[in-house]
């Protein structure tokens, strides 16, 4: 085990070793920058740092960013070789859990850009951690090269967080910038997002909003202290947002975002990740393109933002790289980095429990005694109507419904009521609104 590397004055021994597990995009930058900054490195820590293996798929792929002896095909090597940190870039729950688990048992620190394995199985690692004595990083995990999870995890840890949201999948919000500014349908920006290589392998986990539903459950875990996984957030995508819900958003001075949204709900926690029209005064509602942006609500620090490029190669080697600084100083030090915290064990509610507003857009029977039959079924669900806006004539008529804030399950239970009333002909879109202030 090669954890040794400091004396009693702090000075090091010897050099601290690095092994990537993963040569693609993201290792590869990695390995460059590791190269390249060396001298700027070992300044920084305390100590030189040598990469001592990578670990690739395919070995006879050129690869100008890695030195060629240096890459391996031996999973089991890497893992088990006793570097004082493994870097994990390899995505994926298995085999990356198990060559984690491997590495620490070796006694090495790791660092980890691996959003769906702490989404789904985080414990298992800091309890590995833990175990073993060694330091658990994964900044990369959500929102790229912006600085986020460390602030929750150190910088906030004295105030109570009781909000968070954000904007953490930066391809679904591309492609609403895209509908927005440019009036295109969904499938001609998925078909653009698609060509610039923006989407995953599986394009799911953007639309559908798997990929921000597991940073919303890492969110929240550092939030709240309480252990979160993926299957504690309610999850909507995109797929169903329409170039009419965009175009009514932008009439009344909204904009649609893909939001993730972890909160503190009297004795509880609510993660949700769904779209939500937010008013173009926002903050979030600036945040275009492919940048990520997370608005955090604290007691005493107040509203705080953190704002930044949150995928590709380049920012995700950023955090990677600004989290194996860290580790290697605990090495040198002697020190440890914070481990799990969840002491606080709050239940995890269900969204009917959030507290939100509704978009709803119907067709209705142009006649009389319509919008008193639509009154009546938001009241009879304790649900006040802030807004109405009608329009259309003939046989048929638009009608576009604002709400105040109510629980969830209230809102959802008034559109259920909607669309089986005889007046009204169909519901064209129903949509969480975000961001206003007041009732």
């Amino acid at each position: 085990m090669a954890s040794g590397a400091s004396t009693s004055t702090g000075a090091s021994t010897r050099p601290l070793t690095v092994a990537l597990l993963g040569g693609g995009t993201v290792g590869a930058q990695v390995a460059r920058l590791l190269v390249e900054n060396a001298r700027d490195l070992e300044e920084r820590i305390g100590a030189p740092v040598e990469l001592a293996a990578v670990l690739v798929r395919d070995l006879d792929r050129p690869r100008d960013d890695v030195p060629a002896e240096l890459l391996t095909d031996d999973a089991a090597a890497v893992a088990g070789s006793g570097a004082d940190i493994v870097v994990e870039v390899m995505g994926g729950i298995e085999p990356a859990r198990s060559l984690i688990l491997q590495a620490m048992a070796a006694g090495s620190s790791v660092v980890t850009a691996n959003k769906a394995l702490l989404a789904a199985d985080g414990a298992t690692l800091y309890e590995a951690a833990k175990r073993h004595g060694v330091d658990l990083y994964f900044e990369a995990a959500v929102a790229g090269a912006i600085p986020l999870l460390r602030p929750l995890r150190e910088s906030l840890a004295g105030d109570r967080i009781t909000r968070v949201m954000g904007i953490v999948n930066g391809t679904t919000n591309f492609m609403l910038t895209k509908m927005d500014e440019e009036a295109v349908a969904y499938s001609d920006v998925f078909e653009e997002a698609e060509a610039l290589g923006y989407l995953e392998a599986d394009p799911s986990l953007d639309v559908d909003g798997h990929d921000a539903a597991a940073k919303a459950a890492i969110l929240a875990e550092l939030a709240f202290h309480t252990r979160v996984t993926l299957d504690d957030v309610y999850c909507e995508g995109i797929t169903r947002v329409t170039a009419e819900d965009v175009r009514a958003a932008r009439q009344m001075g909204f904009v649609i975002k893909l939001l993730a949204v972890a909160e503190l709900c009297g004795d509880g926690v609510i993660v949700r990740v769904h779209p939500a029209m937010l008013p173009r005064s926002h903050p979030l509602a600036s945040v275009r393109g492919a940048f990520n942006a997370v608005f955090i609500e604290a007691e005493s620090a107040g509203e705080v933002m953190f704002y930044g490029r949150g995928a590709g190669g380049a920012p995700t080697a950023s955090a990677v790289l600004g989290d194996l600084v860290t580790a290697a100083r605990n090495r040198v030090s002697g020190g440890r980095g914070p481990g799990e915290s969840t002491y606080a064990q709050l239940p995890i509610l269900p969204v009917g429990a959030a507290l939100t507003r509704y978009y709803v857009n119907l067709a209705v029977a142009d006649k009389p005694g319509v919008l008193a039959s639509i009154a009546s079924a938001f009241a009879d669900n304790g649900v006040s109507i802030q807004v109405v806006r009608q329009d259309g004539h003939g046989s048929e008529a638009g009608l576009i419904v604002r709400t105040h804030r109510a629980s969830d399950a209230a809102l959802r239970a008034t559109v259920d009521r909607l669309a089986g009333l005889d007046t009204v002909r169909r519901v064209l879109g129903v949509m969480r609104v975000e961001g206003e202030s007041g009732e």
